[in-house]
């Protein structure tokens, strides 16, 4: 696992990555009971079909933890025995709010925080581990944007914000003085995913949203509100940080109100 661990740095994977293909990798050595060297592509078959049948893990899992062998039998080990298909990705369409339901969410915010985390991930489409690390240095609320920092794929990009978002940040900033993180305990760490996740269910929960709803989701309306609005798909793209125009089309597919402003060909007749 070290000889693992230390390509998986030098090739700058996330830490959260890291930390998951070490472990899927020690399970599936716990499982076989052999040595990397001797493992074949048998063994590779053998252990995903386990976790299918018995287990009955899902498609996506199933994927994971391919990836993770591929990447030391066939990267590291050269051994280029991890061919075999599995099942297809279910295509899932991801669930969004409404503008209305936006809108009742953050209303729903009585604690001034977690009002500008919520306003601040829907009103820019930044990931959650994105806002835990984003910096006050990295905000320039004069011109309504700032910068994710080494995200996704260790890129930085630029993102918007609104006009309602800077102000609140500006009040926030003068009575809080975050010296390093932009949110952050009393005790001046930073916040954690469970934080902002437990702000968002709260916040839902006061709405009486029934849907479940994640920072991700924010993400997801975020795009999707823009869409409908007639921005560009690949401005959409770029604010997003996805490197793949494909993922972004996804919220073409989302977006209803697109649909509604088709016309029917019998309209034209």
């Amino acid at each position: 696992m070290q000889e693992l661990l230390t390509e998986l740095k030098l090739r700058g994977f996330s830490p959260r990555t890291i930390k998951t293909y070490l472990y899927q990798n020690q399970q599936f050595l716990n499982y076989i009971k052999k040595s990397p060297q001797d493992i074949t592509e048998q063994d590779i078959k053998l252990y995903l079909g386990y976790l299918l049948s018995d287990k009955q893990i899902t498609n996506t899992s199933v994927a994971l933890i391919k990836a993770s062998l591929k990447f030391y039998y066939d990267e590291i080990l050269h051994k280029n025995i991890v061919t075999l298909k599995t099942p297809k990705l279910a295509r899932k369409l991801p669930e969004i709010l409404t503008k209305e339901e936006v809108k009742r969410l953050i209303n729903a915010t009585t604690n001034n925080k977690s009002r500008i985390i919520i306003k601040l991930l829907y009103s820019s489409g930044i990931r959650l581990s994105e806002c835990l690390n984003l910096k006050v240095k990295d905000l320039d609320l004069q011109n309504k944007t700032g910068w994710v920092r080494s995200g996704k794929g260790a890129k930085d990009r630029l993102f918007i914000l609104s006009q309602d978002v800077c102000n609140e940040l500006i009040s926030y900033l003068k009575n809080s003085s975050p010296q390093d993180f932009l949110f952050t305990h009393p005790n001046k760490k930073p916040l954690s995913p469970r934080n902002i996740q437990k702000i968002i269910q709260l916040a839902s929960k006061k709405a009486h949203i029934n849907k479940q709803i994640t920072p991700h989701k924010l993400r997801h309306s975020f795009a999707t509100h823009l869409l409908e609005a007639g921005t560009d798909i690949r401005i959409i793209q770029e604010l997003l940080g996805h490197s793949n125009l494909q993922t972004t089309q996804i919220y073409t597919k989302v977006s209803q109100e697109q649909l509604r402003k088709v016309k029917s060909p019998l309209d034209n007749l």
